[in-house]
C-alpha cells in the first residue's frame, strides 16, 4: 500500500511544550476558497487555537490564517471560527474524554493530504510548570549525547 502525501503547512510546537499528548485525531476542516489560496502560501498559525464540541459538532477557534494578497471584497476573516468534519463516533468519544477533569482539545497541525487540508486533533492533559523543566532537561540531555557521538 503506498503512503499518501502530506505537506505541512504549520505545527503548533507551543501545544507539545505545554501539554502530554493522549490522544490524536486525524479532521477535515471546512474554508473558503481564499483561505487554501493563504494555507498554500503557509499563511497560519495555530498558537492559542483551540477546538470545541458545540451541538454535536466540533469547531477550531482562534485558529488564524492569514489574509489571500490577491483576494479581493470577498477576502475571509483571518481568525473566524471553523467547523471540523470528524465521524459522530469520534465525535462521541473525544467529547466523552473532554469532559474529564484537565482534559484539552488542541490542534497540533496543519496539512494537505491528497490535496485536501487536514487538521490533526489531539485531546491533551497540560503540563505543569516542573513537567516542562523536566521535559527541556531531557531535550538537552540527548542533544549533548548526539554531540558526543558525532565527534
Amino acid at each position: 500500500m503506498a503512503k499518501t502525501e502530506e505537506k505541512n503547512i504549520t505545527v503548533n510546537r507551543k501545544a507539545l511544550h505545554d501539554y502530554f499528548v493522549v490522544q490524536k485525531f486525524e479532521a477535515g476542516i471546512v474554508l473558503v476558497g481564499t483561505e487554501v489560496k493563504a494555507l498554500r502560501q503557509n499563511k497560519a498559525n495555530l498558537v492559542d487555537s483551540y477546538a470545541m464540541i458545540q451541538n454535536g459538532e466540533v469547531w477550531l477557534n482562534n485558529c488564524h490564517i492569514g489574509v489571500y494578497e490577491h483576494g479581493n471584497i470577498f477576502n475571509h476573516e483571518p481568525r473566524r471560527r471553523r467547523k471540523l468534519l470528524l465521524n459522530k463516533r469520534e465525535i462521541r468519544k473525544i467529547k466523552i474524554k473532554s469532559e474529564e477533569k484537565g482534559h484539552t482539545l488542541i490542534p497540533l497541525r496543519l496539512y494537505f493530504k491528497e490535496g485536501k487540508v487536514k487538521v490533526e486533533l489531539a485531546l491533551t492533559i497540560g503540563k505543569k510548570s516542573y513537567d516542562k523543566r523536566e521535559s527541556i532537561a531531557k531535550k538537552d540531555f540527548q542533544r549533548d549525547l548526539e554531540r558526543k557521538v558525532k565527534y
